[in-house]
């Protein structure tokens, strides 16, 4: 067991977390991060190209997380290959994260475990990931301009991606399982006013089609003995998120899956930071997950400062 104090402890070693580090270390926190051996680093990690990162035009996503971690690493940030299981006494000045093996002391938490996107749950899914289909339709719309697109969902997410890609692309079909959209009123009638829209509802997707990218797709309506074939160049599963928030359930407050926290990253239990995809948020990427790790230090620094001043 380490008895040694760290002033923060960082689970999750994406951007976001990778960032708090190199913000921490710069501060000259005592910091550690801890990171599961046995899942992806970052979702980035899985993008083909990334386009809209300031100062890296046309990078791959893992050449961009080999960025950050090298950083972090010139820095002397210890990063430990450790799945974090429970987080307890958080409400003490010393608060206890625990893995399988071990368990370390600290004065704050960052939680930056990010999320998965929902997966469709169609044949060839995984093989085309990259290739054609994708699950951030702001992150990889720029490479379907003037092309033809499908989104799968009938949701939120689904819709604005939907009227995202309209602006880019010459075709999108918006695939809904249901008959009805379930967005809101407003995303609605924004969406029913785009003219290159084409909404086909009671259709889920059974298929993708291509060798070494995407060509189209088979698509099954609910009444429809056989599958139909749809040329398309790209398609968006736009039904959601699986945030890594497992953690802190029921010790923070949540707003749905995902955990409150305003623009400090602070939680409602002081000395509790989540940054990333794992915050409840409007925007979703790389930038933004960034910008809360340098929030989240920033809040940090001052915790700290305040809470010794109280002493």
């Amino acid at each position: 067991m380490e008895n040694k104090v760290y002033d923060v402890i960082i689970i999750g070693s994406g951007p976001a977390g990778l960032t708090a580090s190199i913000y921490a270390k710069r501060a000259c926190l005592n910091v550690l991060v801890l990171t599961n051996p046995n899942s992806v680093d970052s979702q980035i990690c899985n993008t083909y190209e990334v386009c809209n990162y300031p100062g890296f035009n046309n990078i791959s996503g893992q050449e961009l997380y080999d960025k950050f971690r090298n950083h972090a690493k010139e820095l002397d940030v210890v990063i430990k290959n450790e799945k974090v299981t429970e987080i307890t006494d958080i409400y003490l000045d010393i608060k206890k994260v625990l893995t399988k093996n071990a368990e370390y002391f600290t004065k704050t938490i960052i939680l930056a475990t990010g999320g998965s996107p929902k997966k469709g749950g169609f044949d060839g899914e995984d093989n085309f990931v990259g290739n054609g289909v994708s699950y951030c339709a702001t992150c990889d719309g720029a490479f379907f301009k003037d092309k033809e697109v499908a989104v799968i969902g009938g949701g939120d997410t689904a819709v604005e991606d939907a009227i995202f890609l309209s602006r880019l692309a010459k075709k999108v079909y918006l695939i809904v399982r249901r008959n009805e959209l379930r967005a809101t009123k407003v995303l609605q009638s924004e969406i029913k006013e785009a003219k290159n829209v084409e909404i086909i509802y009671e259709t889920v997707v059974k298929s993708v089609i291509g060798e070494s990218k995407l060509t189209g797709i088979l698509i099954k309506g609910k009444n429809d003995v056989i599958m139909s074939e749809l040329s398309i160049d790209g398609l968006f599963v736009g039904i959601g998120m699986n945030p890594g928030s497992e953690l802190l359930k029921d010790k923070v407050e949540f707003d749905g899956d995902y955990i409150k926290a305003g623009e400090n990253c602070e939680t409602s239990v002081k000395g509790i930071y989540v940054v990333g995809d794992v915050r409840k948020k409007q925007l979703r990427q790389v930038i933004t997950a960034c910008a809360d790790g340098a929030n989240a230090i920033t809040s940090i620094q001052n915790y700290l400062t305040n809470h010794n001043e109280s002493k």
